[in-house]
């Protein structure tokens, strides 16, 4: 009974945060007048393009959120430890490059903005009236990845990738509230609508050679892990291979990549390694429902191990109605938004390397990310059909709504 008693608790808590494009970013306060905008994560530039929300997504400013550059790597050529993960970073997930933003929310006030820093393995916050740095958390372990806001802006939680650990902070002040144990190399991260839960999906080792489907074992323990937002106990554990077989889709991989929730909390729909396609899973049956697969570029090599990280497909977005879905088709070079009651796909809108897909602040638009163009690219969610692409820096990933002082236009200055 207790443990039904906790299915349910965690099922009226689902995640509704990913959603809608709003609920994503942190709300502003009332102390000034804010401007709600999108922050676009150039990883490896080690900037921060701040354009318009909707519209014609018209630039903004731009931040550098590595400004202690030379003093971090002073640390890590110091440390033959730090130095040889720095490399593995460089040279594994990173493609050849460093990987300097990964994932960005702005604060309450829209004073900062929080940014994860893969290739520093911390979290920092970054003054946008004079660029310089807040406060900064080193995470466990060497590496830091994906992050989550709570939905009253005044916590995020980010993964440690190296240490399979989540850290949640204070967004103003860097503290640490508290962390968690996750499954092998914790990615996603999601808070529950009410803030209660926490949800990590844990991907395991993507930059390892062993891509054939039979040494899936090898990639490690991945499995979703919800936990309590405030105590930080873990609520539940979800292992997709179990449900995945069950469904009869033993030949997909266990490892949960993006993921969004409907509106009314009641499915989850993620993408998983190696798949051209997504996967939809019912929370209160805890079972797979339907898979849809989606075209695959005839141009794509069928070598996995050329996938960027075990990427087929990786991004993923939702509607403000719940209706339709925006896939970002990282390996195949298109996105396309699906209807979700027939999940038929519509136009495949070319796209470079799409990495990353999220909802305009209107709701109208999806936001892809195309690292191999360096642009971010808006598509119609009514139509499927492209509206603009916007140039931003060297290799986008994450893109998240934000808010900026009105009339801000970057920083003063360092």
């Amino acid at each position: 009974m207790r443990r039904a008693a906790a299915h349910v608790a965690v099922v009226l808590g689902v995640c509704a945060a990913l959603t809608v494009g709003p609920a994503s970013a942190a709300q502003p306060g009332n102390s000034a007048a804010l401007r709600e905008v999108m922050f676009v994560g150039n990883n490896w530039d080690g900037t921060a393009d701040v354009i318009a929300s909707s519209g014609d997504f018209a630039k903004v400013g731009r931040i550098n959120v590595i400004p202690d550059k030379a003093q971090r790597l002073t640390e890590i050529y110091l440390n033959p430890v730090k130095l040889a993960y720095f490399l593995g970073v460089r040279y594994g997930p990173g493609e050849g490059h460093d990987q300097f933003a990964d994932d960005m929310y702005t604060t309450p006030d829209g004073s900062s903005v929080v940014v994860s820093r893969p290739s520093f393995a911390d979290v920092v916050s970054i003054s946008l009236a004079t660029g310089r740095i807040n406060w900064r958390f080193p995470v466990a372990g060497y590496r830091a990845d994906h992050m989550a806001v709570s939905p009253d802006g005044t916590r995020v939680a980010v993964s440690a990738s190296t240490a399979n650990r989540v850290h949640v902070l204070d967004i103003n002040t860097g503290a640490q509230l508290g962390s968690f144990a996750t499954g092998d190399k914790p990615h996603e991260n999601v808070f529950s609508k009410d803030g209660r839960y926490i949800w990590n999906m844990s991907i395991g080792d993507v930059t390892s050679s062993f891509d054939a489907p039979w040494l899936d074992w090898t990639k490690g323990d991945r499995h979703i892990t919800v936990a309590d937002a405030t105590t930080f106990q873990q609520v539940r554990i979800i292992d997709m291979r179990q449900r995945l077989d069950a469904f009869g889709r033993g030949d997909l991989s266990d490892a949960v990549r993006p993921a969004v929730f409907t509106p009314d909390e009641a499915t989850l729909y993620f993408q998983v390694s190696f798949f051209n396609g997504f996967v939809e899973y019912d929370v209160a049956s805890d079972a797979v429902t339907r898979v849809k697969t989606l075209p695959k570029n005839p141009a794509t090599s069928e070598d996995r191990t050329t996938w960027v990280n075990d990427s087929r497909h990786h991004g993923l977005s939702m509607n403000p109605a719940g209706t339709k879905l925006c896939v970002a088709g990282t390996m195949d070079d298109y996105a396309t938004v699906v209807d979700r009651a027939s999940l038929q796909e519509g136009p495949l809108v070319p796209a470079s390397k799409p990495y990353w897909a999220t909802v305009s602040g209107d709701g109208k638009a999806c936001l892809i990310s195309e690292s191999g163009a360096d642009q971010v690219t808006a598509i119609d969610f009514a139509t499927g059909q492209k509206i603009t692409s916007v140039p931003v820096g060297d290799h986008p990933q994450r893109v998240r709504l934000g808010h900026v002082p009105a009339g801000w236009t970057g920083p003063s200055g360092a």
